[in-house]
């Protein structure tokens, strides 16, 4: 261990195993990028501007699509460079401070839509009361609990990781500081390490996941207890967009972080990590706005306030 010298950057491989796609990738995400920010932006705009939707859901959902935009700018413009640029450098403590953002905001994301849960059984099962029992102060505590308890984990796991001694080898196969691919840098990662990192894995996406799940029981013993169909069909109608970003965020994650590693798996998990950094925030606010009528209104008048707004801009720049 003495003989290793000291690792101060790390070289992101990623995509350079792909040469000749290399110009194609960089499209195709740029663009991906741009619909994401426009799409979380118009979302978080129209729920501003639209008094009918500042009620919890929609204020949680606010939360979820400034989360996720921010998660993809932790990532997605640092690849793009990498993907057009020679030099893939990345110092060490920029690579842990991309880590720590990265994995904070997307456990923020899973607790936030633990709280969406919570809100949609509370909305259910006590409808004269909902108002009373989440209030903004509520769901603002929600909010500010998920934040900090989803920071406090990835602090956990960057300080694991960060403070193992990494060996001669700075090739990261990944296009960003994923906890995998740089613990096989580590010399002396060893079985503790690896069930630290799990078991705090396991309460993010696990923890998370079963307290969504409990919502969901009681809400179906509410909704099949109904003696009408129509109220049935609107009950769940209110969860459907909720249970499809639950669906999509919880697949893809499953699969990159709590499925067992093989060696010569990089390549597999770069490519479905690509799906859960680029492709899950492009469809949430796709889900929200196709399956929710109230959206949709909110966001017909955003744009059309949008569209009506750029030719007066223009005729004042003339």
């Amino acid at each position: 261990m003495d003989n290793h010298t000291a690792v101060t950057t790390f070289l992101l491989w990623g995509f350079s195993s792909f040469p000749d796609l290399q110009v194609l990738l960089f499209v195709v995400i740029f663009f991906s990028h741009l619909t994401i920010l426009a799409a979380n932006v118009s979302i978080m705009v129209a729920i501003r501007l639209s008094h009918n939707l500042h009620t919890p859901m929609y204020f949680f959902l606010c939360g979820l699509s400034l989360s996720e935009t921010c998660a993809t700018i932790v990532i997605i413009p640092r690849m793009l460079v990498d993907l057009l640029s020679d030099s893939k450098t990345i110092s060490l403590p920029e690579c842990a401070t991309q880590m720590f953002f990265f994995f904070g905001l997307a456990a923020n994301n899973c607790f936030i839509m633990a709280a969406m849960s919570y809100d949609r059984y509370t909305a259910i099962h006590s409808p004269l009361n909902y108002h009373m029992l989440i209030t903004t102060s509520i769901c603002c505590q929600l909010m500010m609990a998920s934040f900090v308890v989803g920071f406090l984990i990835s602090l956990a796991i960057v300080i694991t990781v960060f403070n193992l001694p990494f060996c001669d080898t700075k090739i990261i196969q990944h296009f960003f500081c994923d906890i995998s691919p740089l613990v096989c840098l580590a010399c002396g990662y060893t079985f503790i390490h690896e069930m630290v990192i799990f078991v705090l894995s396991v309460f993010v996406l696990v923890g998370s996941f079963i307290l969504i799940m409990i919502s969901y029981i009681f809400i179906v013993s509410i909704v099949i207890k109904m003696p009408s169909a129509k109220g049935r069909y609107k009950a769940f109608s209110t969860c459907s967009s909720h249970l499809s970003v639950v669906s999509i965020h919880y697949g893809f994650a499953s699969f990159v972080y709590l499925k067992p590693k093989k060696s010569g798996s990089f390549r597999e998990d770069m490519l479905m990590a690509v799906t859960y950094t680029v492709l899950t925030p492009l469809l949430n606010p796709i889900v929200y706005s196709l399956r929710n009528k109230e959206m949709q209104i909110a966001l017909r008048k955003v744009l059309g306030s949008a569209s009506r707004f750029i030719p007066y801009v223009q005729r004042g720049n003339k």
